[in-house]
């Protein structure tokens, strides 16, 4: 039975709502977890970050589920205490890995700034770090706004998603579903695949039962799931991907070379139906 990761991020419910209707060893965790249980092996397949796909040179796209977002996100942001030309330092969620990497390029590409990096733990927030830049993902970033927060007042909030559009005019992937070197997933793929549709056709439902826990309203959540996330893989999503992945090789944050994981991104259409 293959041993797959997955996440219980919001924005993840519709990939993982109908895993459980397949023959899988199911676990979750943080996606910067995952990653590191799919490079040790305890794992065979997981949703990780996309920039450890770029990282992990035997790591395979396995399937055409994602998530990802044509324009604002919602669940990524950055909050700045100062103005994003003066960032001098940067804490970063403990989940995050791709969004971490987005926060790097987006500011040394477009204000070179290259700030220093810290870890924000779960369960921290705003209010625990005096950082210039704040990096909060998923369920931690959907309620926080601007205002007052420790350490001094936000000025800027940037929406990730939003702000790599309006740069790159390209869709942004933040995680996919990747096998272990080794690992022959081919047969899991139409798994995955059919619970991400099972999920996106229940988009409703899913957010009748999570709106209350995350703060939201029903049609709030619903709007968030069906508005600003998207979750198939297909050709735009596949050059941004590779445009993510040359700004992260020039800033250093993943090998510069030619992989056989980057070069799965330009063929991932070869074998599955976007």
């Amino acid at each position: 039975m293959p041993r797959v990761g997955a996440v219980q991020y919001l924005n993840t419910r519709p990939l993982v709502h109908g895993l459980s209707d397949h023959d899988l060893d199911l676990c979750y965790d943080l996606p910067s977890r995952l990653a590191d249980r799919l490079a040790d092996g305890s794992l065979d397949v997981a949703l990780i970050p996309t920039v450890e796909l770029f990282r992990s040179p035997g790591h395979t796209i396995v399937s055409n589920a994602c998530i990802g977002c044509l324009g604002p996100v919602m669940s990524v942001k950055l909050f700045f205490r100062v103005a994003p030309s003066t960032v001098t330092t940067l804490a970063v969620d403990e989940g995050s890995r791709t969004s971490a990497a987005l926060s790097r390029i987006l500011l040394a590409e477009r204000y070179h700034v290259h700030p220093a990096v810290s870890v924000l733990p779960i369960g921290a927030n705003l209010c625990d770090t005096s950082a210039d830049a704040v990096l909060l993902i998923g369920d931690r970033a959907l309620g926080p706004g601007p205002g007052s927060v420790g350490g001094g007042s936000v000025q800027v909030v940037w929406d990730l998603g939003d702000e790599w559009l309006k740069w790159t005019g390209l869709p942004f992937v933040f995680a996919v579903w990747a096998a272990r070197e080794g690992v022959d997933a081919t047969r899991l793929a139409a798994s995955l695949e059919s619970a991400r549709d099972t999920g996106v056709a229940n988009l409703a439902a899913i957010a009748a039962a999570e709106a209350a826990g995350h703060g939201l309203t029903v049609p709030q959540c619903l709007a968030y799931l069906r508005d600003n996330l998207h979750f198939h893989l297909g050709e735009r999503e596949r050059s941004g991907l590779s445009r993510f992945r040359a700004h992260a090789e020039r800033l250093g944050l993943v090998p510069s070379c030619e992989t056989e994981t980057a070069r799965s991104v330009g063929t991932l259409t070869d074998r599955h139906t976007v």
